[in-house]
């Protein structure tokens, strides 16, 4: 890397400009493989939806994302069912004897009052770091919410950081059905939010290039699929013809 001159880049552990990939099922050999070559671009590891719950090698699983040093946590999903069915404290009980650390809270499925995630909040920060999730994977519903008090509420309340939804396709959430960013939503984020403390999520590399273009390389993006990790570290250090003269650039997250 010494040849070239590459943006400056943040290296783990991290507090920004940090990757979260989706896992949905990788066979654990597999994984091990991928890691031993790329788990130095990794920062965390969702366990997609409530993929966590019918693993059937979830507790070996966990343990190989840590002996990585990457930090693995349930998706929102399953925090929402348990929700749905009263069995918080059951969660996060399930979540101590998988010696899992942090919990996403989200309303991607059902529309739990900010009030009430923030109350969440502040009682699970006392054992967990949280990740409270904003906007919901009905496309319609989207245009309604508050972003900004949500995501500044959620951060005020104790979340380490704040997700901006937008599903594995990239078409909810902050994003239109076409793909594209809700350039609306997006504007009203930028101007008000900590961009440091938001991890967008960007599924396909579209999504992260726009993003990348618009924060730079320490921009915080999620929801990656975790084959694409290398090619995200690519894009970050301007060696993509998408992203090839960004290191001319000035971004709103510098090091």
């Amino acid at each position: 890397m010494e040849m070239l001159k590459l943006p400056n880049r943040t290296k783990k552990f991290r507090e920004y400009g940090i990757t979260s990939v989706t896992d949905f099922g990788v066979p654990i050999g597999e994984l091990k493989n991928i890691l031993e070559d790329y788990a130095q671009f990794i920062d965390f590891a969702k366990l997609g939806v409530g993929t966590a719950y019918i693993t059937p090698n979830v507790k070996d699983k966990i343990n190989l994302y840590k002996e990585y040093d990457i930090i693995p946590y349930c998706g929102g999903t399953l925090f929402e069912k348990a929700y749905l069915q009263n069995k918080i404290d059951d969660y996060l009980l399930y979540l101590k004897r998988l010696d899992v650390e942090w919990v996403e809270i989200s309303t991607g499925v059902l529309a739990i009052p900010i009030e009430e995630r923030i109350r969440f909040v502040e009682r699970i920060n006392r054992d967990f770091y949280v990740i409270g999730e904003v906007g919901s994977k009905e496309l319609e519903k989207n245009n309604e919410i508050d972003w900004v008090m949500e995501m500044n509420a959620l951060i005020d309340a104790g979340c380490q950081y704040v997700t901006a939804e937008g599903r594995d396709s990239g078409t909810a959430g902050i994003y239109q059905k076409n793909g594209n960013v809700n350039k609306e939503i997006l504007a009203d984020i930028f101007s008000h939010v900590d961009h440091a403390k938001i991890i967008f999520e960007a599924p396909n590399a579209k999504s992260q290039m726009f993003f990348i273009n618009l924060f730079g390389p320490n921009v915080n993006l999620g929801n990656v699929n975790i084959r694409d990790v290398l090619l995200l570290e690519t894009q970050r250090n301007c060696l993509r013809a998408e992203t090839f003269f960004l290191e001319e650039s000035k971004w709103t997250l510098q090091l």
